[in-house]
């Protein structure tokens, strides 16, 4: 506990002990948070004190209470929810995110990302990239184009080394290409923090991450974009929503 915590109310500093719990995902899927009773006897506060923090949860929206069931942590809160189905919605993260630009677009020989994107040549440009959700970093992105691609937009203020914009890379890049993308095809698995990610995220190296490739294509099947990103699982919850074909 830190001075300012033994200063502070006590029933605030069980709010924060909460919310900290909520943001770190103790109490996702359902999962009831613990009762008054139970808070009680873990912290040695009065019923009326564990109370006050309830309330105060529940004010900001963080939890909602049900009569006969519990308290329960609001849907969406803590990690940032994504919920993906299209093209679009990868376009729309710029809702509510925020860009920053790590390296800028520097042509280079690469050739595991010239391989994937099934070009002919090993030249490809690179440029890296973190995002925000309410100030907090949660993902770093490395994206790799082919030189035509790459060309459309080396020179955009919104891709110079420490440019921040409410921006998406495709949907920078679309509105520029001779056709639009259609396809992404994506694979997620589970990596480890490097020391460049871990610098990026405030996280420490070899930290758990959630890798996500995206391999962009456009309407006649060219590869125009390799990403890969790595997420911190704290702060990001990836949904997919699949429904039954009516056909």
């Amino acid at each position: 506990m830190t001075p300012r915590d033994a200063a502070a109310p006590a029933y605030r500093t069980l709010a924060g002990t909460l919310r900290a719990r909520i943001a770190e995902g103790l109490y996702r899927g359902g999962v009831r948070l613990p009762t008054e009773s139970e808070l009680s006897d873990e912290f040695g506060l009065s019923r009326q004190t564990v109370r006050r923090a309830f309330q105060d949860l529940v004010a900001e929206g963080a939890v909602y209470r049900v009569p006969g069931r519990g308290t329960f942590a609001t849907e969406g809160r803590g990690p940032y929810l994504r919920q993906l189905g299209s093209i679009e919605d990868l376009m729309n993260l710029s809702d509510d995110t925020t860009m920053e630009v790590l390296s800028a677009p520097r042509r280079q020989v690469d050739l595991d990302a010239a391989g994937r994107l099934r070009l002919d040549t090993d030249l490809v440009y690179r440029m890296a990239f973190r995002r925000f959700h309410d100030a907090v970093p949660f993902v770093v992105t490395t994206v790799w184009w082919p030189e035509p691609v790459g060309r459309l937009v080396v020179e955009r203020p919104e891709v110079r080394a420490g440019a921040t914009s409410a921006y998406t890379m495709i949907g920078l890049l679309e509105p520029h290409l001779p056709r639009p993308i259609t396809e992404a095809a994506q694979s997620i698995t589970v990596a480890s923090a490097d020391p460049a990610v871990a610098e990026q995220l405030d996280c420490p190296v070899g930290h758990p991450m959630l890798r996500v490739d995206r391999l962009y294509s456009d309407a006649e099947g060219h590869a125009v974009e390799l990403a890969i990103s790595h997420f911190l699982p704290e702060h990001y919850t990836y949904r997919v929503t699949l429904r039954r074909s009516t056909v």
